[in-house]
């Protein structure tokens, strides 16, 4: 069941910036204070607006809040019937450090890019480190679509959309005519 409001009883659903809008292009700034009932409200109103868009990850600057703070996470979903589980991470001011040059090209897509699909380039192997809404360190090791969905999420904090890591535009369109008949998540 989804979270409402406390007090209206609603959900808390944000607008998903789109491409084109400058906010999306902007450099985050650093999380200072945790456990402040700021950032656990914006940590609400993300999470709310991924599950209500389905998404796999969502990045404050997506809805126009210019922080380092991404939400990621795929549960058993017909829309990603071959993606492995990703557990549901909250992941404040992240630093990623690729372990190894291998890198693999896959179809993404992007809230913020609704409709739309390109095949991207992402390392295979990273480790992330971070924190969690309290300030606990987070420190993992990750592969494929884990790695992918974080390194997606991480770009969006510095003003990265993936139509820009994109090597070959003839691999990049809208899904209906990329793949007709399919319905493909956003991401």
């Amino acid at each position: 069941m989804e979270k409402a409001d406390k007090i209206t009883g609603t959900m808390a659903i944000r607008e998903v910036l789109r491409m084109g809008d400058p906010r999306l292009l902007a450099s985050s700034e650093p999380v200072t204070a945790f456990g402040t009932p700021e950032l656990e409200n914006l940590l609400l109103d993300m999470q709310d607006t991924m599950r209500h868009m389905q998404g796999a990850g969502l990045a404050a600057p997506q809805i126009g809040v210019g922080l380092r703070v991404i939400i990621f996470g795929v549960e058993q979903n017909p829309r990603y019937p071959d993606a492995e589980l990703v557990p549901f991470t909250v992941l404040v001011n992240p630093q990623l450090t690729a372990l190894g040059a291998e890198q693999d090209e896959a179809w993404e897509g992007c809230l913020s890019v609704p409709g739309m699909r390109g095949v991207v380039p992402r390392y295979r192997h990273l480790r992330y480190t971070g924190f969690d809404a309290t300030g606990q360190s987070i420190d993992r090791t990750v592969r494929d679509f884990h790695a992918r969905v974080v390194q997606h999420e991480v770009d969006h904090l510095d003003g990265i959309l993936y139509p820009q890591r994109i090597r070959d535009m003839t691999q990049f369109g809208f899904s209906d005519a990329l793949f007709p008949g399919q319905e493909l998540p956003d991401e």
